[in-house]
């Protein structure tokens, strides 16, 4: 059985319902069935076109050398041009990866939040989010969340407390099922009130720790059945 992660900082508000049961289904869900790729070689290529202003072809190319499956690399492939034309404009003074955090959900819970990069243009300091999903992004109450918990990150690093925050979402037009690429200004969204946040998050924690007394059920089990001496109908073997 996979293992039960505690999501990132985008996935908590993805997967957030308002029931912790509800959250707790979601969580197992995702367990048993996790994303089959990352985003890590489209990441490396918006530095490729930020940092070094490498051609766009170039940087497709790439992707195509690295990006062996068919449908992982045209889903790829669809979002780079997108990007490079947002950026196309762009001259940044520097390019800089920034470090893992951790948000603190309750419970003893740290969430992991990783910004793909920060970068400086026109002597002001830019965070982009990549929003890549290319159905159901963020909106609503679960995006406000995701805002406030960033905007929480942010000012807690001084390097950071001042950065233009922007959400680059590329999702698929419902109907046309094109992508297209709407660049979302974080201040332009409603933060998420701090006691309704407080009350969100610990629906949050409640449902993960459900989640995982169920996956760590489920998984002994498993275990128990696949021991050696378990008979096919599951019974405990005689001793």
């Amino acid at each position: 059985m996979a293992k039960l992660k505690v999501p990132s900082l985008q996935h908590l508000a993805r997967n957030w319902r308002d029931d912790p049961q509800k959250i707790k289904k979601k969580l197992l869900q995702l367990a048993a069935n996790p994303p089959t790729f990352n985003y890590r070689d489209l990441f490396g290529a918006v530095r490729e076109l930020l940092v070094y202003g490498t051609p766009v072809d170039q940087v497709a190319e790439g992707i195509r050398l690295k990006v062996k499956r068919a449908g992982v690399q045209a889903n790829f492939l669809e979002a780079l041009p997108l990007v490079a034309k947002h950026f196309a404009d762009v001259r940044p003074t520097f390019v800089q990866e920034v470090a893992r955090r951790f948000y603190p959900v309750g419970r003893g819970l740290m969430v992991p939040f990783d910004p793909p990069l920060i970068y400086g243009a026109d002597g002001t300091i830019c965070f982009p989010w990549f929003s890549f999903w290319r159905s159901n992004p963020l909106s609503d109450e679960r995006l406000s969340l995701f805002v406030t918990m960033v905007e929480d990150v942010l000012l807690q690093d001084p390097d950071l407390e001042n950065a233009r925050f922007e959400i680059l979402d590329l999702s698929a037009d419902n109907k046309t099922r094109v992508r297209m690429l709407s660049a979302i200004n974080a201040a332009d969204i409603p933060r998420v009130p701090p006691r309704r946040k407080i009350e969100m998050l610990e629906n949050f924690a409640d449902g993960f720790m459900l989640a995982a007394a169920e996956h760590i059920e489920r998984s002994s089990q498993k275990d128990s059945r696949n021991r050696p001496g378990d008979t096919t109908s599951g019974q405990l073997p005689l001793l």
